[in-house]
């Protein structure tokens, strides 16, 4: 029996390189609103102290819980501005709700995202987040983090982003 959800024009895993997630990200960056998000040195740090295997986790858990429904409540303003690098990413990335999907990645509103749909968009989210850790020097965000109940003692370099 065929697969009734409706296809998209989001590549397949198998065709999807860094340059393909470049050019999306090239294209998307061109928007003034999109182009004006950046990670603050804050989040650059946070983003390099967790590295990228947690990070990519927090975004994967963001998706699948703010997106990946057919109709996620409040969709179009369930997507915080700031609080975590993800957050940042997904609004500079045009992942932020369905109907940015929509417009900007082919991914058709009010159908569930499928693994593969979810797969590309941390894909897509992680790469923009790499970009901006290049574009940030890397000693202005080494400043030390306050103490946190959340940050993990002697976390060692092999577990950051870049």
């Amino acid at each position: 029996m065929p697969d009734p959800r409706p296809r998209s024009s989001t590549p397949t895993l198998a065709t999807r390189s860094v340059e393909t997630l470049d050019g999306v990200l090239d294209r998307i960056g061109r928007s003034l609103f999109r182009a004006k998000f950046h990670l603050s040195p804050a989040d650059a740090r946070y983003a390099r102290d967790r590295g990228r295997r947690e990070i990519e986790t927090h975004a994967a858990r963001f998706i699948g819980e703010r997106l990946a429904a057919a109709n996620p409540d409040n969709d179009g303003r369930q997507t915080p501005m700031r609080g975590h690098p993800v957050f940042l990413a997904q609004h500079a990335t045009a992942t932020c709700c369905r109907g940015c999907l929509a417009k900007h990645h082919g991914i058709v509103k009010h159908h569930p995202l499928t693994d593969e749909h979810q797969v590309y968009v941390v894909a897509v989210i992680m790469r923009w987040i790499e970009r901006e850790l290049r574009r940030l020097p890397h000693d202005s965000c080494r400043a030390p983090l306050p103490p946190s109940k959340h940050r993990r003692p002697g976390m060692s370099s092999d577990a950051a982003l870049l």
